[in-house]
């Protein structure tokens, strides 16, 4: 049986659709119960749900074999894993924004850059990559407002259609990475169980040519 971690919220009906088309179908209503493990209807997959930023741990630590979640979630994670496969959903993108009118900045103009972000990891090695000193100033939510009420001077986080940052009077000043849904293996696993991890490798790859070619 292959263990599969799956996202909590919004990405789990697209994972659950997917994995239909792949013909892993589960016995209950995995999107509306409030269990948390359920069994595949042949029996051969075990879905868990557990917080995205979860996912990774749990398939970095062989708790899962295989797991669902977005490539910003592993980004941020660090998470010694295999991604052999872009799911083609839950397009976004993690970007630098600040103020309308602001460029990116280069640290000519602030000695060091304070940051408002959930997403520690991603953003200092942005910045570290261009050389630039950086105040990582740790959010949970509301991140949009940190420019605005003069705690940080930008902020890093995921942007779907730009129109949360429009109406707080931010714009988008440099892109990160382009985020999409990724399918995240255990190295073990990999060895241990490469046919049936290999099998769902291939049935999901079938599904997402076959969408990406209607």
């Amino acid at each position: 049986m292959l263990v599969i971690a799956l996202c909590k919220g919004r990405s789990l009906e697209p994972s659950l659709a997917t994995l239909a088309q792949a013909g892993i179908r589960f016995k209950e209503d995995v999107a509306n119960s409030r269990k948390l493990i359920f069994d595949s209807e042949d029996g051969r997959f075990r879905a868990v749900l557990v917080k995205p930023a979860d996912v990774p741990t749990y398939v970095e630590y062989g708790a899962a074999d295989v797991g669902i979640a977005g490539r910003d979630v592993v980004m941020e994670s660090g998470a010694d894993i295999l991604q052999p496969l872009d799911l083609n959903f839950g397009h976004c993108k993690i970007a630098v924004a600040g103020p309308k009118g602001a460029r990116s900045i280069d640290g000519t103009d602030h000695p060091t850059v304070r940051v408002a972000t959930k997403y520690p990891r991603i953003t200092l090695d942005y910045y570290n990559a261009h050389g630039i000193p950086v105040e990582i100033i740790p959010l949970s939510g509301s991140i949009e407002l940190a420019p605005l009420m003069g705690l940080a001077d930008r902020i890093v986080d995921v942007v779907e259609t730009g129109r949360t940052l429009k109406e707080n009077g931010l714009d988008v000043v440099a892109v990160i990475a382009q985020i999409s849904a990724r399918l995240l293996v255990n190295r073990a696993s990999y060895q241990t169980k490469r046919q049936d991890v290999l099998g769902l490798a291939h049935a999901l790859e079938k599904v997402v040519q076959c969408e990406s070619s209607t």
